[in-house]
């Protein structure tokens, strides 16, 4: 039975409709948080003196932070449940955001982003894979996306609160508290995911939630041929001889491992972070006054949001892979053209709208393309047994590599220049298309149990699923 037709025409009920409201305001929450240090920073530097060392363990804190928290989401949902897991997450939000915004010094303040940043990462693990749970294949992407558009207006948000440096940065930060609150608030009445219930035993519970979720007008038969489905790959998984992280190593599963983490570190060294975290105190550096910067930052993050959008609406059409391809070029293109600006010494105040096009350019490209695949390929890829070892896994190596990207970028660009960092970028860039190319499959329109089913019939790979 193809499940990916079954459920085409699913619509998205009231309960799909929170849980995405929900997932974006995770999102949301993971796009200001990491999002605020940017401009932060200019006023942190001022208040408490730190060097550029400091200033990126105070940016990579929050990194740190997440790939712990991506570590104890796995065996959190794993263990208790998505939904309670998720209420967990909204709880540290708050104390975390509070905790930064009345840092006394410097250390502290790096202290309390890690402790925020092990919500941002638990969030990452458990919210889109929760979504993908509960959506039907014909609306999954776009669903699991609301949370991937989220964190682009999260950082929009934050960089306008930054440009406008109108509060201090204890206020920007501590804001955060107040949709982390919400969060908690509406996860109150979500349903547990109907694959977690059927793991833990509770067939009938998911039965009930599963027809909840489709909602009154779906039709008996279609839910209880749904319900089958998960509950047979269920059973195949109990006789599996490896289960969570153990199950990570099965050769069957290798595939979805590999692609799931290989997107993950491409989405980072892809250079957005750089962009997102780094663009005012580059553009200073150059010459830029304070506020252009800032304001550059505000164009970047606009740019972000609006090719969130703009791939939102067509990448369950055009289909992940495909849009993908087509995409990384002008980005790689873009990173090639300003990395020559600066090494040919051009970066002048007569080049300031050169620098800006390429850096929005970027932007363009980067996230209406290889962005949108990180969170949303670890939702799908994995099978039952392992999804939470699995999602963790692919969380903790994009946190991980972020971090490691944030703690040496302004090195890198002091010991070879903005020139030869941004030509770094783009040779990272070249080499995701080629991975992409040659690894990554079309998920689009699949079931997760069709994605499953093409891992076990070794079929996981372009053309094959």
């Amino acid at each position: 039975m193809d499940t990916s037709t079954q459920h085409g025409t699913a619509r998205v009920t009231p309960v799909l409709l929170v849980t995405a409201v929900a997932a974006a305001i995770s999102g949301f929450l993971y796009g200001y948080d990491t999002g605020i240090i940017s401009g932060a920073l200019l006023q942190i530097g001022d208040e408490f003196g730190i060097s550029r060392i400091q200033e990126q363990v105070i940016t990579a804190g929050i990194l740190v932070g997440a790939v712990l928290g991506a570590f104890a989401g796995s065996k959190l949902s794993e263990r208790y449940g998505r939904k309670k897991t998720i209420l967990l997450v909204g709880v540290v939000f708050v104390l975390g955001t509070l905790a930064c915004s009345v840092a006394p010094t410097a250390t502290t303040l790096a202290a309390a982003r890690v402790l925020l940043g092990t919500a941002v990462g638990a969030a990452t693990q458990t919210v889109p894979m929760f979504v993908a749970e509960l959506a039907p294949a014909a609306r999954r992407g776009r669903l699991v996306l609301s949370f991937q558009l989220a964190i682009g207006v999260g950082i929009l948000v934050a960089t306008l609160v930054g440009a406008s440096e109108q509060l201090s940065w204890r206020w920007s930060i501590g804001l955060a508290a107040v949709p982390a609150a919400v969060l908690f608030t509406i996860m109150l009445r979500q349903p547990e995911s109907p694959r977690w219930l059927v793991k833990a035993g509770r067939v009938d519970d998911a039965r009930a939630t599963l027809q909840r979720i489709r909602g009154a007008h779906a039709d008996h038969r279609d839910v209880e041929d749904e319900l089958d489905h998960i509950v047979g790959l269920e059973r195949e998984q109990r006789k599996a001889p490896a289960k969570g992280w153990d199950g990570l190593r099965q050769p069957w599963i290798r595939p979805a491992l590999v692609v799931g983490c290989g997107i993950s570190l491409f989405t980072q060294l892809s250079g957005i972070e750089m962009i997102i975290y780094y663009t005012p105190t580059i553009l200073t550096d150059v010459g830029f006054e304070r506020s252009s910067a800032l304001q550059a930052s505000v164009a970047l993050a606009a740019t972000y949001v609006v090719m969130q959008v703009v791939g939102l609406a067509v990448i369950d059409r055009i289909g992940r892979r495909r849009l993908v391809l087509v995409m990384i070029p002008g980005a790689a293109v873009a990173l090639a053209v300003l990395g020559t600006v600066f090494a040919t010494g051009q970066d002048t105040p007569d080049t300031a709208w050169l620098l800006v096009t390429c850096l929005i350019v970027f932007m363009l490209f980067n996230a209406g393309g290889l962005q949108l695949m990180g969170w949303l390929t670890g939702s799908e890829v994995y099978p039952l047994a392992v999804r939470s070892a699995g999602t963790s896994a692919q969380a903790m190596v994009l946190w991980g590599s972020n971090a490691v990207l944030s703690l040496t970028i302004l090195s890198m660009i002091d010991a070879i220049g903005e020139g030869g960092a941004m030509f770094v970028y783009a040779a990272f860039n070249v080499a995701a298309w080629i991975f992409i190319w040659r690894v990554v499959p079309e998920l689009s329109g699949r079931s997760l149990e069709d994605i499953e089913g093409a891992l076990r019939r070794d079929s996981f790979r372009p053309g094959g699923v």
